[in-house]
């Protein structure tokens, strides 16, 4: 016969009360690992070997073997003034972008929030910007833009304003024309973002609001912005960097021109490395855009929260 210890073990494993099993946690990681990899491979790694190569004075069509130099490079862009221009009009471009698209998207979201006729159709087609390729539309909007032929001009030339400008290659006019396109680009994803979390407020705050008397602007000072806050936040966060980092729209509209007028930082430091060969110093500017963009999104960000804690 078994003994009393041997059926008390056996009574506690039918009944699920034994010590529990220990989880190794090796079926976690297998099944986490294929998406694990890809950002490894695709964002770890070359981000380190981004910050690795800025310590170094790699260049292209060179003979002789790359040298650690240490922070020369840093040191050398410190005293690099067009580089730091370059970032003050990506700062312009970066806020001068997002902060209309956010506008803009906001009403647009709030519109087809509403019970309107043929709603499918324009939300259908209030994300068609978004769906063309960046460069497709810095394309579109040079012809849009042309001095001799383009619709802007042609309008203005029609309602008697004028016989029309070179915006793109005005000293004054190349940077607004640009922002009215980026805006124009990137008010879609945004517009998307706001409109699923409108979505998302229960209805019967809107309806309880206006019980109460509540006009419009209070209901939504009141119920639709709180609920929206946590979205607003995360888009306008997230459309800040993808501003930032813009290269493709910008090279297409004026490869950073007139007079270096537009030359983002990304366009900077792809002319360093492609144009002039200075693998080791644009590297150096990615990690400084990195750096100072993570300082000033961690300062909106704590900003925008410690407001929202206050409200």
């Amino acid at each position: 016969m078994p003994s009393l210890t041997e059926r008390s073990r056996t009574t506690r494993r039918a009944s699920g009360t034994g010590p529990p099993r220990r989880s190794t946690g090796h079926g976690a990681w297998f099944l986490v690992l294929p998406a694990l990899l890809p950002i490894l491979l695709l964002s770890v790694g070359p981000l380190l070997y981004g910050i690795l190569l800025a310590f170094t004075d790699a260049q292209s069509g060179r003979t002789a073997p790359t040298q650690w130099i240490g922070g020369l490079n840093f040191r050398d862009l410190w005293h690099d003034t067009l580089f730091w221009e370059s970032f003050r009009i990506g700062l312009v471009w970066a806020v001068g972008v997002t902060v209309p698209q956010f506008l803009l998207a906001l009403g647009l979201a709030l519109l087809l929030d509403q019970e309107l006729r043929l709603r499918w159709l324009a939300r259908a087609l209030a994300i068609v910007p978004w769906a063309m390729p960046e460069v497709v539309v810095g394309v579109m909007w040079r012809l849009v833009y042309n001095p001799d032929a383009g619709v802007l001009n042609e309008t203005l030339r029609g309602l008697g304003l004028g016989d029309g400008r070179d915006w793109l290659s005005g000293l004054t006019t190349a940077l607004p024309a640009v922002i009215v396109v980026g805006v124009w680009a990137g008010m879609p994803q945004t517009t998307v973002a706001l409109l699923a979390g409108l979505q998302n407020t229960p209805r019967e705050l809107h309806e309880a609001a206006a019980v109460d008397g509540a006009g419009a602007w209070r209901r939504f000072r009141t119920v639709t912005w709180p609920a929206l806050r946590p979205v607003a936040l995360a888009i306008t966060a997230l459309n800040f960097i993808w501003n930032f980092n813009s290269f493709a729209l910008v090279y297409v509209l004026t490869s950073g021109g007139p007079g270096g007028r537009t030359r983002l930082p990304m366009l900077f430091a792809y002319e360093e490395a492609f144009r002039y060969g200075q693998f080791g110093y644009a590297a150096a500017m990615g990690c400084v855009m990195v750096a100072v963009i993570s300082v000033l999104l961690a300062l909106f960000l704590v900003g925008r929260l410690r407001g929202g804690d206050r409200t």
